[in-house]
């Protein structure tokens, strides 16, 4: 085998099913690269359309969701969608970069390049294994209109939703979302603490704001501080939003239960030293919270794809949300004290997330050769 993996910079996740993906592959001695997709088209059209999608889920977050919606009824129509013209126009560079370097199998956690590979088996008789990895609960627009050998799902509970968007049975796997083999590894509580630096007898709560951070969090955390018991100390991994962690700084000055930390790789670890988890929905984060067995909390999600997290999460018992910041507090308050509860969801999500897709995945293909 010999792989390409396409993906885009539209948020952190599809990247970091890639990277997963990638760390498994080539983890075997197995050729492996891992590429932007817009790029194939041009350096500027990948970092136009990258910066379109984060402010817009940034700054207005309800029209991403109107244009989610409207997606779904374009894919309803009996035609191709603008989407599937659009990732044509770069499929003359990508098919000489797959013929050129000999890729016999191409693995996609994006619906961009499927709909350029798409196109290319269709018209160009490219021969190669096509393989979509969902990255989100759901199926989402535009992947009915791609043409895959392997449709690589979250879970089994959503196949019957992949069907009715006419995916072919044949082709599901339900292998889960690919993380990387980091947050298969387990600290103790209180050795990760030490290793961050974090006071070890005081409840911790975790808050991530993804890849691209998230909205004015002062209210919020001034409610958990009122509503959770006094020494609890809160752990927010900032990312890259500079003007989020100066506005923090200067509403809590002199707060020594409140850590902010700047862009860090030990998420695993923070994982490891809290006592419960509140993220952003996105399909890596809470795959990621999942593998690791995590109290969770789901915060806001974007209207779109991130609703339809929130929804399988809370409704297969893996996680807890609310609709606005005092119901979020209600539920952190909750689920910190109820230790039923929290053995309850971690048994749901070792029972409905696999820890190990990337190596499904990987087993799947090379099967598929053998």
């Amino acid at each position: 085998m010999k792989a390409l993996i396409l993906s885009c910079n539209t948020g952190g996740g599809h990247n970091s099913a890639g990277k997963a993906l990638y760390e498994e592959i080539t983890n075997r001695g197995i050729y492996c690269e891992l590429c932007d997709a817009l790029k194939f088209s041009s350096e500027k059209a990948s970092d136009r359309i990258s910066n379109l999608y984060i402010q817009s889920t940034l700054k207005a977050p309800n029209a991403f969701g109107f244009c989610y919606k409207a997606g779904e009824i374009v894919n309803k129509l009996p035609i191709k969608s603008p989407v599937y013209y659009a990732n044509k126009l770069y499929a003359k560079n990508l098919h000489r970069y797959i013929l050129q370097n000999e890729f016999d199998t191409i693995i996609m956690p994006h619906v961009f390049p499927a709909e350029t590979v798409t196109y290319l088996k269709k018209r160009k008789n490219l021969q190669v294994t096509a393989c979509a990895v969902a990255t989100d609960y759901t199926c989402i627009p535009f992947f009915d209109e791609t043409e895959m050998d392997y449709y690589f799902i979250p879970s089994s509970l959503l196949k019957d939703e992949f069907l009715k968007k006419s995916v072919s049975k044949n082709s599901i796997v339900s292998s889960g979302i690919p993380v990387s083999g980091k947050f298969n590894v387990k600290t103790q509580k209180s050795t990760a603490r030490a290793s961050l630096h974090l006071p070890e007898n005081k409840p911790t709560v975790l808050i991530m704001t993804g890849s691209m951070g998230f909205g004015n969090l002062t209210a919020f955390i001034r409610l958990l501080f009122e509503r959770l018991p006094k020494n609890t100390q809160i752990v927010l991994l900032c990312g890259n939003n500079e003007q989020m962690k100066a506005r923090l700084r200067s509403d809590f000055p002199e707060n020594n239960n409140l850590h902010l930390v700047d862009f860090t790789d030990q998420v695993p670890l923070y994982m490891d030293a809290c006592d419960i988890l509140i993220t952003k929905p996105g399909g890596l984060s809470s795959t990621e919270a999942a593998v690791k067995n995590v109290p969770l909390i789901h915060s806001f999600p974007i209207p779109g794809c991130e609703t339809k997290n929130v929804e399988f999460f809370v409704q297969n018992g893996m996680s807890l949300s609310g609709k606005d910041e005092n119901e979020l507090a209600d539920a952190a308050a909750k689920l910190l004290k109820d230790e039923k509860l929290q053995k309850q969801m971690l048994k749901n999500q070792r029972n409905i997330i696999n820890p190990f897709a990337a190596k499904t995945i990987c087993d799947t293909l090379l099967h598929r050769q053998a």
